[in-house]
Protein backbone atom coordinates (compact mmCIF):
# COMPACT_ATOMS: atom_id res chain seq x y z
CA UNK A 1 0.00 0.00 0.00
CA UNK A 2 1.56 3.20 1.18
CA UNK A 3 5.37 1.31 0.08
CA UNK A 4 4.71 0.63 -3.17
CA UNK A 5 5.94 1.81 -6.27
CA UNK A 6 3.39 3.74 -8.78
CA UNK A 7 4.02 0.92 -11.25
CA UNK A 8 2.59 -1.92 -8.44
CA UNK A 9 0.14 0.61 -7.74
CA UNK A 10 -1.11 0.72 -11.54
CA UNK A 11 -1.29 -3.32 -11.16
CA UNK A 12 -3.37 -3.07 -8.44
CA UNK A 13 -6.14 -0.59 -9.81
CA UNK A 14 -5.94 -2.78 -12.78
CA UNK A 15 -6.50 -5.55 -11.04
CA UNK A 16 -10.17 -7.20 -9.98
CA UNK A 17 -11.52 -5.15 -6.97
CA UNK A 18 -10.56 -6.15 -3.89
CA UNK A 19 -6.93 -7.93 -4.46
CA UNK A 20 -4.61 -4.63 -4.66
CA UNK A 21 -3.80 -5.85 -0.67
CA UNK A 22 -0.85 -8.09 -1.45
CA UNK A 23 -0.25 -6.96 -4.57
CA UNK A 24 1.10 -4.14 -1.53
CA UNK A 25 2.95 -6.12 -0.32
CA UNK A 26 6.35 -5.56 -2.45
CA UNK A 27 9.79 -5.13 -2.33
CA UNK A 28 13.78 -3.80 -4.05
CA UNK A 29 16.56 -5.51 -6.43
CA UNK A 30 19.82 -6.72 -7.39
CA UNK A 31 21.01 -9.56 -9.57
CA UNK A 32 20.20 -12.77 -8.11
CA UNK A 33 23.15 -14.81 -6.38
CA UNK A 34 25.89 -16.42 -7.97
CA UNK A 35 24.92 -19.58 -6.07
CA UNK A 36 21.17 -18.73 -7.57
CA UNK A 37 20.40 -20.01 -10.91
CA UNK A 38 16.98 -19.72 -12.83
CA UNK A 39 15.79 -20.60 -16.04
CA UNK A 40 12.19 -19.34 -14.86
CA UNK A 41 12.24 -15.97 -16.68
CA UNK A 42 9.93 -16.49 -19.70
CA UNK A 43 8.46 -19.63 -19.81
CA UNK A 44 8.46 -23.75 -18.94
CA UNK A 45 11.43 -25.20 -19.65
CA UNK A 46 12.57 -28.84 -18.99
CA UNK A 47 11.05 -31.76 -17.52
CA UNK A 48 8.51 -29.89 -14.86
CA UNK A 49 5.16 -29.07 -15.88
CA UNK A 50 1.67 -28.63 -14.42
CA UNK A 51 -1.43 -26.94 -14.43
CA UNK A 52 -4.12 -25.32 -12.00
CA UNK A 53 -7.66 -26.26 -12.61
CA UNK A 54 -10.90 -25.09 -10.55
CA UNK A 55 -11.25 -27.88 -7.94
CA UNK A 56 -14.81 -26.37 -6.79
CA UNK A 57 -16.51 -25.55 -10.03
CA UNK A 58 -19.55 -24.48 -7.98
CA UNK A 59 -18.48 -22.46 -5.37
CA UNK A 60 -16.94 -19.19 -5.04
CA UNK A 61 -15.67 -17.29 -1.99
CA UNK A 62 -15.33 -13.98 -1.01
CA UNK A 63 -11.45 -12.86 -1.04
CA UNK A 64 -10.00 -16.00 0.22
CA UNK A 65 -6.74 -16.17 2.25
CA UNK A 66 -6.37 -19.74 3.03
CA UNK A 67 -7.51 -23.04 2.59
CA UNK A 68 -6.51 -26.11 5.15
CA UNK A 69 -8.19 -29.15 6.88
CA UNK A 70 -8.62 -30.38 10.11
CA UNK A 71 -6.30 -33.58 10.00
CA UNK A 72 -9.20 -35.24 11.92
CA UNK A 73 -10.06 -38.03 9.58
CA UNK A 74 -12.55 -36.33 7.84
CA UNK A 75 -12.79 -35.06 3.88
CA UNK A 76 -13.30 -31.85 4.82
CA UNK A 77 -11.61 -28.72 4.25
CA UNK A 78 -12.15 -24.90 5.30
CA UNK A 79 -10.93 -21.83 3.48
CA UNK A 80 -10.63 -18.47 5.56
CA UNK A 81 -12.39 -15.09 3.96
CA UNK A 82 -10.36 -12.10 4.85
CA UNK A 83 -13.71 -10.52 5.95
CA UNK A 84 -13.60 -13.03 9.04
CA UNK A 85 -15.55 -16.00 8.20
CA UNK A 86 -14.15 -19.94 7.95
CA UNK A 87 -16.41 -22.01 5.78
CA UNK A 88 -16.31 -25.54 5.64
CA UNK A 89 -17.41 -28.14 3.16
CA UNK A 90 -16.61 -31.90 1.92
CA UNK A 91 -13.88 -32.11 -0.47
CA UNK A 92 -15.59 -33.14 -3.53
CA UNK A 93 -15.28 -31.02 -7.07
CA UNK A 94 -19.17 -31.30 -7.01
CA UNK A 95 -19.68 -29.95 -3.91
CA UNK A 96 -22.33 -27.04 -4.41
CA UNK A 97 -22.64 -25.09 -0.66
CA UNK A 98 -19.89 -24.42 1.64
CA UNK A 99 -21.20 -24.07 5.05
CA UNK A 100 -20.43 -20.90 7.32
CA UNK A 101 -17.89 -22.40 10.17
CA UNK A 102 -17.30 -19.44 12.21
CA UNK A 103 -18.23 -15.53 11.46
CA UNK A 104 -16.49 -12.99 13.58
CA UNK A 105 -16.94 -9.89 10.74
CA UNK A 106 -18.10 -8.23 13.78
CA UNK A 107 -14.79 -8.23 15.52
CA UNK A 108 -12.46 -8.14 11.97
CA UNK A 109 -11.04 -5.22 10.30
CA UNK A 110 -10.55 -5.77 6.62
CA UNK A 111 -9.38 -4.30 3.86
CA UNK A 112 -6.46 -3.43 2.11
CA UNK A 113 -3.67 -6.54 3.77
CA UNK A 114 -6.00 -6.03 7.13
CA UNK A 115 -8.55 -9.30 8.01
CA UNK A 116 -9.10 -12.37 9.36
CA UNK A 117 -5.71 -14.00 7.67
CA UNK A 118 -4.88 -17.43 9.59
CA UNK A 119 -6.23 -20.82 11.03
CA UNK A 120 -4.59 -23.36 12.16
CA UNK A 121 -6.42 -26.40 13.43
CA UNK A 122 -4.82 -28.09 16.72
CA UNK A 123 -3.03 -31.33 16.29
CA UNK A 124 -5.58 -33.08 18.59
CA UNK A 125 -8.79 -30.99 17.43
CA UNK A 126 -10.32 -34.05 17.17
CA UNK A 127 -10.47 -34.53 20.81
CA UNK A 128 -10.43 -30.81 22.29
CA UNK A 129 -11.90 -28.83 19.18
CA UNK A 130 -9.58 -26.58 19.79
CA UNK A 131 -8.53 -24.39 16.21
CA UNK A 132 -6.55 -21.01 15.99
CA UNK A 133 -6.83 -17.81 13.75
CA UNK A 134 -4.64 -14.28 13.51
CA UNK A 135 -6.84 -11.06 12.43
CA UNK A 136 -6.50 -7.46 12.65
CA UNK A 137 -8.93 -4.85 14.72
CA UNK A 138 -9.47 -1.46 14.76
CA UNK A 139 -9.53 0.80 18.04
CA UNK A 140 -6.90 0.41 18.64
CA UNK A 141 -5.42 -1.36 15.93
CA UNK A 142 -4.07 -4.66 16.60
CA UNK A 143 -3.67 -8.32 15.62
CA UNK A 144 -5.25 -10.87 17.86
CA UNK A 145 -3.97 -14.26 17.86
CA UNK A 146 -6.55 -16.92 19.47
CA UNK A 147 -8.26 -19.56 19.98
CA UNK A 148 -11.79 -20.99 19.39
CA UNK A 149 -13.28 -24.02 20.45
CA UNK A 150 -15.96 -26.25 18.36
CA UNK A 151 -18.54 -28.15 20.49
CA UNK A 152 -17.28 -31.44 19.00
CA UNK A 153 -15.58 -32.58 15.78
CA UNK A 154 -17.98 -32.88 13.19
CA UNK A 155 -19.70 -29.44 14.26
CA UNK A 156 -20.80 -27.62 11.42
CA UNK A 157 -20.72 -24.22 12.91
CA UNK A 158 -18.68 -22.93 15.73
CA UNK A 159 -19.66 -20.26 18.78
CA UNK A 160 -18.47 -16.71 18.23
CA UNK A 161 -18.12 -16.32 22.13
CA UNK A 162 -16.13 -19.64 22.19
CA UNK A 163 -12.97 -16.78 22.16
CA UNK A 164 -10.28 -17.38 24.25
CA UNK A 165 -7.53 -14.39 23.42
CA UNK A 166 -3.73 -15.69 23.88
CA UNK A 167 -1.75 -12.71 23.09
CA UNK A 168 -2.76 -9.33 21.21
CA UNK A 169 -0.17 -6.43 19.72
CA UNK A 170 -0.42 -2.56 18.46
CA UNK A 171 -0.14 -2.24 14.46
CA UNK A 172 1.37 1.17 13.58
CA UNK A 173 0.13 0.52 9.86
CA UNK A 174 -2.26 -1.02 8.37
CA UNK A 175 0.20 -3.23 5.82
CA UNK A 176 2.78 -5.65 6.75
CA UNK A 177 0.44 -7.62 8.90
CA UNK A 178 1.89 -11.34 8.45
CA UNK A 179 -0.84 -13.69 9.44
CA UNK A 180 0.09 -17.17 9.55
CA UNK A 181 -0.22 -19.49 12.32
CA UNK A 182 0.24 -23.24 12.31
CA UNK A 183 1.50 -26.05 14.00
CA UNK A 184 5.28 -27.40 13.68
CA UNK A 185 6.42 -31.26 13.83
CA UNK A 186 7.28 -29.86 17.50
CA UNK A 187 3.52 -29.11 18.49
CA UNK A 188 4.00 -26.01 19.10
CA UNK A 189 2.05 -22.64 17.79
CA UNK A 190 4.15 -20.75 15.28
CA UNK A 191 3.06 -17.18 14.27
CA UNK A 192 4.49 -15.00 11.95
CA UNK A 193 4.25 -11.17 11.70
CA UNK A 194 5.05 -8.28 9.45
CA UNK A 195 7.50 -5.46 10.39
CA UNK A 196 4.51 -3.16 11.09
CA UNK A 197 3.97 -1.60 8.02
CA UNK A 198 4.52 1.72 6.27
CA UNK A 199 7.11 1.42 3.99
CA UNK A 200 11.13 0.68 4.63
CA UNK A 201 10.32 -0.68 8.55
CA UNK A 202 10.43 2.95 9.70
CA UNK A 203 10.80 2.14 13.92
CA UNK A 204 13.02 -1.08 12.66
CA UNK A 205 10.72 -3.72 14.14
CA UNK A 206 12.24 -6.18 12.05
CA UNK A 207 15.77 -5.96 13.98
CA UNK A 208 13.97 -4.87 17.57
CA UNK A 209 13.99 -8.20 19.79
CA UNK A 210 11.79 -6.45 22.35
CA UNK A 211 8.80 -5.94 19.40
CA UNK A 212 6.18 -8.68 18.19
CA UNK A 213 7.12 -7.14 14.89
CA UNK A 214 8.86 -8.71 11.92
CA UNK A 215 9.13 -12.31 13.10
CA UNK A 216 8.24 -15.72 13.69
CA UNK A 217 6.87 -16.66 17.15
CA UNK A 218 6.35 -19.79 19.03
CA UNK A 219 4.32 -21.05 21.58
CA UNK A 220 3.00 -23.63 23.33
CA UNK A 221 -0.49 -24.01 23.86
CA UNK A 222 -0.50 -26.84 26.13
CA UNK A 223 0.83 -24.39 28.83
CA UNK A 224 -0.18 -21.48 30.84
CA UNK A 225 2.88 -20.15 31.81
CA UNK A 226 2.00 -16.92 30.04
CA UNK A 227 -1.97 -17.24 30.86
CA UNK A 228 -3.25 -18.49 27.70
CA UNK A 229 -0.07 -20.20 26.36
CA UNK A 230 3.60 -20.87 27.28
CA UNK A 231 7.40 -20.48 26.35
CA UNK A 232 8.99 -23.56 24.88
CA UNK A 233 12.26 -24.35 27.10
CA UNK A 234 14.13 -24.00 23.67
CA UNK A 235 12.69 -20.97 22.21
CA UNK A 236 16.06 -18.45 21.61
CA UNK A 237 15.22 -16.04 24.17
CA UNK A 238 13.67 -17.69 27.19
CA UNK A 239 14.59 -16.66 30.60
CA UNK A 240 16.51 -13.51 29.13
CA UNK A 241 17.37 -10.27 31.00
CA UNK A 242 17.47 -7.86 27.65
CA UNK A 243 14.13 -7.18 27.91
CA UNK A 244 13.25 -9.70 24.27
CA UNK A 245 10.32 -11.25 23.83
CA UNK A 246 10.92 -14.78 24.54
CA UNK A 247 7.90 -15.40 22.04
CA UNK A 248 10.40 -14.83 19.08
CA UNK A 249 11.95 -17.93 17.33
CA UNK A 250 13.47 -16.12 14.15
CA UNK A 251 13.82 -12.04 13.44
CA UNK A 252 14.89 -9.48 10.47
CA UNK A 253 12.06 -10.58 8.45
CA UNK A 254 9.84 -7.91 6.75
CA UNK A 255 6.41 -9.56 5.69
CA UNK A 256 6.44 -13.11 5.72
CA UNK A 257 2.87 -13.47 4.66
CA UNK A 258 2.99 -17.51 3.79
CA UNK A 259 5.53 -19.88 6.03
CA UNK A 260 5.04 -24.04 6.07
CA UNK A 261 6.80 -26.79 6.92
CA UNK A 262 8.22 -29.61 4.94
CA UNK A 263 8.25 -33.14 5.83
CA UNK A 264 11.98 -32.79 6.84
CA UNK A 265 10.19 -30.12 9.10
CA UNK A 266 12.33 -27.19 7.34
CA UNK A 267 10.40 -23.87 8.38
CA UNK A 268 9.31 -22.03 4.76
CA UNK A 269 8.95 -18.89 4.60
CA UNK A 270 8.24 -16.10 1.93
CA UNK A 271 9.14 -12.54 2.46
CA UNK A 272 7.97 -10.04 0.72
CA UNK A 273 10.15 -7.04 -0.31
CA UNK A 274 10.70 -3.45 -0.50
CA UNK A 275 11.23 -2.35 -3.63
CA UNK A 276 13.05 -4.67 -5.82
CA UNK A 277 13.48 -8.03 -4.49
CA UNK A 278 11.44 -11.08 -2.90
CA UNK A 279 13.06 -13.64 -1.42
CA UNK A 280 12.80 -17.03 -0.27
CA UNK A 281 13.95 -17.94 3.45
CA UNK A 282 14.49 -21.51 5.50
CA UNK A 283 14.01 -20.21 8.92
CA UNK A 284 16.32 -21.72 11.92
CA UNK A 285 15.84 -20.68 15.52
CA UNK A 286 17.57 -17.58 16.64
CA UNK A 287 18.44 -16.83 13.22
CA UNK A 288 18.38 -13.06 12.40
CA UNK A 289 17.29 -12.91 8.44
CA UNK A 290 18.44 -9.30 7.71
CA UNK A 291 15.45 -6.57 7.43
CA UNK A 292 15.98 -3.87 7.13
CA UNK A 293 19.45 -3.60 7.49
CA UNK A 294 19.07 -6.20 4.26
CA UNK A 295 16.49 -6.71 1.40
CA UNK A 296 17.63 -10.35 0.40
CA UNK A 297 21.12 -10.16 -0.44
CA UNK A 298 21.05 -6.57 -1.21
CA UNK A 299 22.29 -3.88 1.43
CA UNK A 300 19.03 -1.91 1.93
CA UNK A 301 19.40 0.48 5.64
CA UNK A 302 22.64 -0.11 7.42
CA UNK A 303 24.01 2.84 8.99
CA UNK A 304 21.85 2.55 12.01
CA UNK A 305 21.88 -1.04 12.61
CA UNK A 306 24.96 -2.10 14.58
CA UNK A 307 24.75 -5.50 13.25
CA UNK A 308 27.40 -8.07 12.04
CA UNK A 309 26.74 -9.16 8.31
CA UNK A 310 28.13 -12.08 9.03
CA UNK A 311 25.44 -13.13 11.61
CA UNK A 312 22.63 -12.52 9.01
CA UNK A 313 21.08 -15.35 7.20
CA UNK A 314 20.77 -14.70 3.51
CA UNK A 315 17.81 -15.77 1.35
CA UNK A 316 17.82 -19.56 0.05
CA UNK A 317 16.59 -18.10 -3.09
CA UNK A 318 15.41 -14.06 -4.09
CA UNK A 319 14.02 -12.72 -7.61
CA UNK A 320 13.96 -9.20 -9.20
CA UNK A 321 11.10 -7.42 -10.03
CA UNK A 322 12.14 -7.16 -14.13
CA UNK A 323 9.90 -9.23 -15.36
CA UNK A 324 6.72 -8.26 -13.46
CA UNK A 325 7.20 -10.02 -10.67
CA UNK A 326 6.57 -8.22 -7.50
CA UNK A 327 5.42 -9.38 -4.67
CA UNK A 328 5.72 -12.96 -3.60
CA UNK A 329 3.51 -15.99 -2.01
CA UNK A 330 5.14 -18.43 -0.09
CA UNK A 331 3.99 -21.56 -0.72
CA UNK A 332 4.67 -25.37 0.10
CA UNK A 333 6.90 -28.09 -0.40
CA UNK A 334 4.95 -30.74 -2.90
CA UNK A 335 4.35 -33.83 -1.21
CA UNK A 336 1.44 -35.21 -3.00
CA UNK A 337 1.06 -37.49 -5.50
CA UNK A 338 -0.93 -35.98 -8.32
CA UNK A 339 2.36 -34.57 -10.28
CA UNK A 340 5.99 -36.84 -9.07
CA UNK A 341 8.16 -34.44 -10.53
CA UNK A 342 7.45 -32.17 -8.37
CA UNK A 343 7.90 -34.25 -4.80
CA UNK A 344 10.35 -32.44 -2.81
CA UNK A 345 10.35 -29.35 -4.63
CA UNK A 346 8.83 -26.05 -2.95
CA UNK A 347 6.33 -24.12 -5.00
CA UNK A 348 5.43 -20.73 -4.69
CA UNK A 349 3.95 -17.90 -6.47
CA UNK A 350 3.80 -13.93 -7.11
CA UNK A 351 0.69 -13.14 -6.78
CA UNK A 352 1.69 -9.84 -9.00
CA UNK A 353 2.21 -11.64 -12.54
CA UNK A 354 0.37 -15.11 -11.75
CA UNK A 355 3.43 -17.01 -12.02
CA UNK A 356 4.35 -20.35 -10.19
CA UNK A 357 7.36 -21.82 -9.75
CA UNK A 358 9.31 -24.82 -8.50
CA UNK A 359 12.38 -24.20 -6.48
CA UNK A 360 14.92 -27.02 -5.67
CA UNK A 361 17.66 -26.99 -3.33
CA UNK A 362 20.03 -29.79 -2.54
CA UNK A 363 20.97 -29.02 0.79
CA UNK A 364 23.38 -25.89 0.73
CA UNK A 365 22.62 -22.28 -0.50
CA UNK A 366 22.73 -23.74 -4.08
CA UNK A 367 19.35 -23.74 -5.57
CA UNK A 368 17.83 -24.57 -9.21
CA UNK A 369 14.52 -22.24 -10.16
CA UNK A 370 11.68 -23.32 -12.73
CA UNK A 371 8.13 -21.46 -13.89
CA UNK A 372 5.46 -24.22 -13.78
CA UNK A 373 2.42 -22.58 -14.40
CA UNK A 374 2.49 -19.33 -16.82
CA UNK A 375 -0.30 -17.31 -15.31
CA UNK A 376 -2.49 -19.15 -12.65
CA UNK A 377 -4.17 -15.97 -10.95
CA UNK A 378 -3.94 -13.58 -7.78
CA UNK A 379 -2.99 -16.11 -5.58
CA UNK A 380 -3.06 -15.39 -2.15
CA UNK A 381 -1.71 -18.43 -0.47
CA UNK A 382 -1.35 -21.87 -1.03
CA UNK A 383 -2.88 -25.33 0.99
CA UNK A 384 -3.25 -28.71 1.12
CA UNK A 385 -5.71 -31.63 1.90
CA UNK A 386 -5.59 -34.49 4.02
CA UNK A 387 -3.88 -36.49 0.99
CA UNK A 388 -1.18 -33.63 0.59
CA UNK A 389 -2.28 -32.64 -2.56
CA UNK A 390 -1.61 -28.72 -3.22
CA UNK A 391 -4.58 -26.18 -3.82
CA UNK A 392 -4.39 -22.32 -4.30
CA UNK A 393 -6.58 -19.64 -3.17
CA UNK A 394 -7.38 -16.92 -6.30
CA UNK A 395 -8.24 -13.77 -4.27
CA UNK A 396 -9.56 -11.87 -7.61
CA UNK A 397 -11.99 -14.40 -8.63
CA UNK A 398 -12.50 -16.35 -5.55
CA UNK A 399 -11.74 -19.28 -6.74
CA UNK A 400 -9.99 -22.34 -4.91
CA UNK A 401 -7.73 -23.75 -7.91
CA UNK A 402 -5.78 -27.35 -7.53
CA UNK A 403 -2.35 -27.77 -9.08
CA UNK A 404 -2.10 -30.87 -10.96
CA UNK A 405 -0.29 -32.65 -14.09
CA UNK A 406 -0.03 -31.77 -17.31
Amino acid sequence: MYSKTIVAFMISLAATSGISWLVALACQSTQQSATMTSDSAGSTTGFLSAKVINAYPKLTFSSPVEYTHANDGTNRVFVVEQEGRIRAFENDATTASAGIYLDIRSKVASGGEMGLLGLAFHPDFKQNGFFYVNYTKNNPRETIVSRFKASSANASQVDPASEVILFRFDQPYANHNGGKVLFGPDGYLYVSTGDGGSGGDPQNNGQNRSSWLGKILRVDVNSTGKGQYGIPADNPFKGNTNGYREEIFAYGLRNPWRVSFDEQGRLWAGDVGQNKIEEIDIVTKGGNYGWRIKEANADYNSKDNKVNATDLIAPVWQYTHDNGDVSITGGVVYRGALNPALRGKYIYADYASGRIWALTTNGSKAATNQEIVTQAGTISAFGEDRKNELYLCDLGSGKILKLVGN
